[in-house]
């Protein structure tokens, strides 16, 4: 029996946004929209489901008069991620 994969993560970027973040201490939006050529409004509304499941934290400030926001993965969005790897990898092993 297949472990079931996390549908939060299953979206291709919000699985984006937690690939960068796990390599970076940190990521402004800026930077996560150029690396996942996104949209300002999609990337949002995806930010904002993965900070409601806990799995990033989100800072919002100002450099200068420039709103900036801030993400980074926490702890229990890396061990949803690591979860989520390993049952692709269960489905991976199956098809071979």
């Amino acid at each position: 029996m297949f472990k079931e994969l996390n549908p939060l993560l299953h979206s291709e970027l919000r699985l984006a946004v937690m690939s960068i973040l796990l390599s970076v201490e940190s990521a402004d939006f800026v930077f996560l929209r150029e690396q996942t050529g996104a949209t300002a409004g999609n990337l949002s509304v995806q930010i904002d489901k993965l900070q409601k499941a806990g799995y990033i934290s989100v800072n919002k400030s100002f450099k200068g008069k420039m709103p900036c926001t801030t993400c980074a993965i926490t702890e229990t969005g890396i061990k949803a991620f690591e979860e989520y790897v390993s049952a692709l990898k269960e489905y991976i092993k199956h098809d071979l």
